[in-house]
C-alpha cells in the first residue's frame, strides 16, 4: 500500500480540494472541483460512495462515521448520509462558501465563505441555525481544535472560543507580510501551524507541563545555487495524531516533507508527485498519511495532470529520525 494511489473505475474528473480520514475508521473523504463527493475505504481498496451534487465542493468534513458536511461553489452547505449517498441542505453563505468543519465538543458546523462571513449551525436542534459573524476580510483556512477555532485572514490568526464566536479571543501575529494559505491546530495541545504563499512555516505551540514553549519560523525550501529562495507556496499541513511535535507540509512544487518541531529538523521528504500537493491527512492511528496530488488553480501554468490520491504508511521510527525515506530535491 506505501505509495501506491487509489484507484477509481470513474477517475476523479477536476482538482482535489479536500481529503479527510474518519474520526476511528480508514475510510477517507474526498471532496472536488467535479462535484462529487466520495468515500474511499483505505483498508479494502474500495470506493464506497460517490455521491454527485449540483456545484463544485471546495471543502469537506466528517461529523462522524456515517455524516459529513461539504461546502460548495453555491455556497450551499451539504450534509450527506454515507450508507445512502442522499444529501440535503443545512443552510447557505450568500456567495462561495470555502471552509467547513465539525466540533464534537459543540456539535456545530462552522462554516465560512466568501462572503466573509463565520456561519454556525448546531446539529442538535431542528432549527439549525446558530451564528452568524461578519469580517472584515475573507477566509483562507480554518482548523478547529477541541473548543478552539483558529482562522487565517491575510496575514494574521484569529482564535475563538466556540461557545462565543461574536469575536476572537485572540489575534495572533505570524510574522508573515504575505498571505497565509493554511492552518493547522494541534490535536494535543494549544497551538497551530501556519503556511504561506512563499513556502515559509509558522509554529507556535504551548507546553503546559513545561515552560518550553515553542514559536519559530522557518523556510520549508533552502536557498538555490543563486542564493535566492525558492518559493513554492504552502497548501496544507497536518500534525501526526500520536508523535508529539512531527507533522508534514505539502507544497505547490509536489513535495511533502516531515518535520519535526521540537529539534526543528527536516525527517524526511517523499519523492516528489505528479502535480500539486493539495490536501493531506493522517488516519486516527496516525500510520497512514493520505497525500492529493492535484492542481490547485493557484497558477496559471500549473501542469493538469489527472487528480490521484496516493496512500502511504509511515511507521514511527520514520517519523523520529531523518534517515529514513530523505530524498533530495530534483
Amino acid at each position: 500500500m506505501s505509495g501506491a494511489p487509489l484507484k477509481f473505475e470513474n477517475p476523479i474528473g477536476d482538482a482535489i480540494s479536500r481529503i479527510r480520514f474518519a474520526p476511528k475508521s480508514d475510510n477517507l473523504l474526498i471532496s472536488s472541483w467535479d462535484s462529487s463527493l466520495r468515500l474511499y475505504d483505505v483498508g479494502s481498496s474500495q470506493l464506497r460512495l460517490e455521491a454527485p451534487s449540483e456545484a463544485a465542493l471546495l471543502d469537506c468534513c466528517f461529523q462522524d462515521e456515517s455524516v459529513a458536511f461539504a461546502a460548495g461553489s453555491d455556497g450551499v452547505i451539504r450534509r450527506y448520509d454515507l450508507h445512502s449517498g442522499i444529501h440535503d441542505s443545512i443552510g447557505n453563505h450568500d456567495d462561495i462558501s470555502t471552509c467547513v468543519g465539525y466540533s464534537d465538543e459543540t456539535s456545530q458546523v462552522i462554516t465560512a465563505g466568501l462572503d466573509r462571513k463565520i456561519l454556525s449551525w448546531d446539529t442538535r436542534t431542528e432549527k439549525g441555525f446558530v451564528f452568524a459573524n461578519n469580517l472584515d476580510s475573507e477566509v483562507m483556512s480554518m482548523s478547529l481544535s477541541g473548543l478552539d477555532m483558529m482562522v487565517a485572514i491575510g496575514s494574521s490568526i484569529y482564535v475563538y472560543d466556540l461557545r462565543n464566536l461574536e469575536k476572537p479571543i485572540q489575534s495572533k501575529d505570524s510574522h508573515m507580510d504575505v498571505q497565509i494559505l493554511c492552518v493547522s491546530s494541534i490535536p494535543y495541545a494549544k497551538g497551530f501551524a501556519v503556511g504561506s504563499i512563499d513556502g515559509r512555516v509558522a509554529l507556535e505551540i504551548s507546553c503546559p507541563s513545561s515552560s518550553d514553549d515553542i514559536r519559530y519560523m522557518f523556510r520549508c525550501h533552502p536557498k538555490s545555487t543563486d542564493k535566492r529562495y525558492h518559493l513554492a507556496s504552502v497548501n496544507d499541513i497536518v500534525f501526526n495524531p500520536l508523535i508529539y511535535g512531527a507533522f508534514v507540509t505539502g507544497d505547490n512544487d509536489g513535495y511533502v516533507t516531515a518535520w519535526d518541531a521540537k529539534s526543528k529538523k527536516r525527517l524526511f521528504q517523499l519523492p516528489r508527485y505528479p502535480n500539486s500537493v493539495a490536501s493531506l491527512s493522517y488516519n486516527h492511528g496516525g500510520q497512514l498519511l493520505a497525500v492529493a496530488s492535484s492542481y490547485t488553480y493557484q497558477e496559471a501554468n500549473e501542469i493538469e495532470e489527472l487528480p490521484l490520491v496516493f496512500i502511504h504508511e509511515v511507521g514511527n521510527d520514520n517519523m523520529r529520525s531523518g534517515s529514513v525515506g530523505s530524498s533530495s530535491r530534483n
